[in-house]
């Protein structure tokens, strides 16, 4: 299962966004390090589910009407300050949370009511836009820091004939998540000495720099800009980067509102309605979140995750199936399954990612729009139904 991580300073709402997310409940409070040990938990990214080609819609407790959720785990990091790659509030050990996540999300408070620690100030006196760089500089020289200690290593292994600098690499970064395959396409961009021995500081720092941008992209979010200036959201959106607006407090509303019956809404509409008896202050809130809604296309939270996972990662959703012309399982169930793949991936990466003995088993596939049988190397595409054909059962 893909992860994401939220990151940020402390007090800028991670928690709320968790909260929000996976609707598990965690202590939220206005101070810092609220959080000490992650929270881990599932989340779900939208999509157009393709039974809307269908008559009917599949039925899936993961589709809301032809909106279809896939599973992602959510993993909420505790507040990270200036230094915390220097250990400064637990730093070393909040980041070493983010080795194992795929991509982050920095959560940013753009109404500028906490400073740099995460203390609160008079809105809008800190600028949220101090808080964006921080968060790659501290991710970029922490894995910097974990080069130097192990640069040794390298340097042993470049005494033998067989040195091969990609592998070298890649046995060091493996546990930060990278592969040997991101390893070269990072050296590729740079330019090094040959020999370790002679490798400098910045040599080191911009192989992390940018080992860290390939396995760990990151979207911003500026949260709270329910309540933020209309200046500090325009200035974080016209940031070279990924920038998306959110309320995680109004999701969180939101949220609790639908489960109660009192509001019609699915996570990621860019609009809802108030269904049920809610109290006037209940009211008026929903009625100033509607502003909200309106303005930025819905709360941002699932926009983040679904940019996430579908735009920095680059991942599409494919649908195994059984029965190609009813696209059920062994058990009759619509579309029971949805797996999120690399862009590119085949249908015998599908095959892999349902199981591998599918996998050893395959034989071949067909796309099940169409019946027809498709390629080994045929690219998936997003909401592809396949029939895998396999020797396994």
């Amino acid at each position: 299962m893909l992860s994401i991580a939220l990151a940020g300073k402390p007090n800028a709402g991670k928690s709320t966004f968790y909260s929000a997310a996976t609707r598990a409940e965690v202590d939220v409070a206005n101070y810092p390090f609220t959080t000490i040990d992650a929270n881990r938990g599932v989340t779900h990214v939208r999509t157009d589910c393709p039974c809307l080609d269908r008559d009917e819609r599949c039925g899936n407790d993961n589709c809301h009407d032809g909106k279809r959720y896939v599973p992602v785990e959510l993993l909420d990091v505790a507040g990270l300050v200036p230094g915390a790659h220097e250990g400064k509030g637990l730093g070393n050990q909040f980041l070493d949370e983010l080795t194992n996540a795929d991509v982050i999300v920095n959560v940013v408070d753009a109404s500028g009511a906490t400073d740099e620690k995460g203390e609160p100030v008079e809105p809008g006196s800190h600028d949220p836009l101090d808080d964006v760089d921080f968060i790659e500089s501290e991710m970029d020289l922490w894995l910097a820091g974990i080069v130097d200690r192990n640069w040794e290593s390298v340097e042993r292994k470049s005494r033998s004939p067989e040195f091969d600098m990609d592998e070298a690499l890649a046995d060091m970064l493996t546990g930060f998540g990278a592969t040997q395959a991101d390893v070269q396409a990072v050296l590729r961009g740079l330019d090094y000495p040959d020999d370790p021995m002679a490798w400098t500081d910045e040599d080191r720092e911009a192989l992390a720099r940018d080992v860290r941008r390939r396995t760990k992209p990151i979207v911003v979010v500026a949260n709270k800009a329910d309540v933020a200036s209309e200046g500090n959201v325009e200035r974080l959106l016209a940031l070279d980067k990924p920038v998306i607006p959110a309320t995680a407090q109004g999701e969180l509303a939101l949220r609790k509102g639908a489960e109660a019956g009192a509001v019609d809404y699915d996570p990621g509409d860019e609009s809802f309605g108030v269904v049920g008896e809610v109290s006037d202050a209940q009211r008026e809130l929903l009625d100033g979140l509607r502003d909200t809604v309106a303005e930025y296309g819905g709360t941002g939270v699932q926009a983040a995750l679904d940019y996430a996972v579908y735009d920095l990662l680059d991942h599409l959703t494919a649908y195994p199936v059984q029965d190609a012309s009813k696209w059920t399982d062994a058990k009759g169930n619509v579309l029971p399954d949805a797996f999120l793949l690399p862009r590119g991936s085949t249908p015998v990466d599908l095959a892999y990612a349902v199981h591998s003995d599918i996998g050893d088993g395959y034989l071949h596939a067909v796309d099940a729009r169409s019946s027809r049988e498709i390629s080994d190397s045929y690219e998936l595409a997003e909401g592809d139904v396949v029939k895998i054909v396999s020797t396994a059962k």
